[in-house]
């Protein structure tokens, strides 16, 4: 019994870019399990050693190698947190510089090679947890072990949202929840109720610097949601005070975000930071209020949410 309870403590840890992965190995580190950590080559934090039971980097195609690390030292449940920079798949002689292993070349050859599935992120991040849990290994969301980062509803700094940065907001948000809808991006800039920029496969903080260069006079919205059927097992919005920075630097001056899925990390630093310079950031609550201009019952209602395991507790034995 002993062996199995250490056992049932243990969780992997895949860390891509970002503070992230630290919150989530301190949280993991203070509730009594036992991290085993893979680093992303290129985008892993070393610190990270610090945190866990035990680190090692690997290549961003080596999936092959993650499981046998992870079978190899017990570990049936792990996590995924922080982001990886999908352009890397994009690059010229992109298989040579990330050297994937048999199993992965197998995972992929439908997405890459013969082209009959798609690239999107749900589509690969889903084949990934599945040849996982094919061995026994299963992904949850690693909110589950810190759900206090998930930003509750409300106005979060002093300033609120003027009536016409609303509209804006009510705008921009319809158009966010249809980018998640179609797996393209989280967030979208705008101003007047036009659109500014759109997020794709560059990330927020790109986007968020297109919408400022083509809008010189600033003063802009940036609505970043969660997919209508967002899986929290990955890619779940995630905003630190990185993002303020970009927005200031870009004139941008209101960050609406959604509520109870959207991650804050440090975010008494991160208000702090946002009413020091005069930006407004509101949490929208979507289980209560639904994207203006929809009606109630929509098949696209954020709060259908696809079934995730449950992350387990270090005193539950397995």
């Amino acid at each position: 019994m002993g062996g199995e309870t250490r056992k049932s403590t243990r969780v992997g840890l895949i860390a891509g870019w970002g503070d992230y992965p630290m919150v989530i190995a301190g949280a993991l580190r203070r509730q009594g399990y036992q991290v085993y950590c893979l680093g992303v080559t290129g985008h892993a934090d070393p610190r990270l050693a610090e945190l866990c039971e035990e680190f090692r980097y690997s290549g961003l195609a080596r999936f092959g190698g993650a499981i046998r690390y992870f079978k190899r030292r017990g570990v049936t449940v792990a996590t995924m947190a922080g982001k990886i920079h999908k352009v890397e798949l994009f690059r010229p002689w992109r298989w040579l510089r990330h050297l994937p292993d048999l199993r992965t070349i197998r995972m992929f050859i439908p997405h890459f090679l013969t082209h009959r599935e798609d690239c999107a992120d749900d589509t690969l991040l889903g084949a990934i947890v599945d040849e996982f849990a094919s061995e026994g290994i299963r992904f949850g969301p690693a909110t589950d072990y810190a759900p206090e980062l998930l930003a509750k509803p409300g106005q979060l700094t002093r300033r609120g949202p003027s009536p016409k940065q609303q509209r804006d907001v009510e705008f921009g948000w319809r158009i966010a929840k249809e980018l998640g809808r179609l797996d393209i991006g989280q967030s979208v800039a705008v101003k007047d109720q036009a659109v500014l920029a759109l997020e794709a496969i560059e990330g927020t903080d790109a986007c968020i610097r297109r919408a400022g260069e083509l809008c010189r006079a600033g003063d802009f919205t940036v609505v970043k949601v969660a997919k209508p059927l967002q899986d929290m097992r990955f890619d779940v919005p995630t905003v630190g005070r990185r993002t303020l920075e970009t927005m200031l630097e870009a004139r941008g001056r209101v960050l609406a975000i959604e509520a109870n899925r959207t991650i804050l990390l440090d975010q008494p630093d991160l208000i702090d930071f946002a009413n020091r310079n005069k930006l407004t950031v509101v949490a929208l609550d979507m289980e209560r209020h639904d994207p203006p201009g929809r009606a109630r019952g929509h098949a696209d209602r954020p709060n259908q949410r696809e079934n995730t395991p449950e992350a387990p507790s270090p005193s539950r034995e397995r």
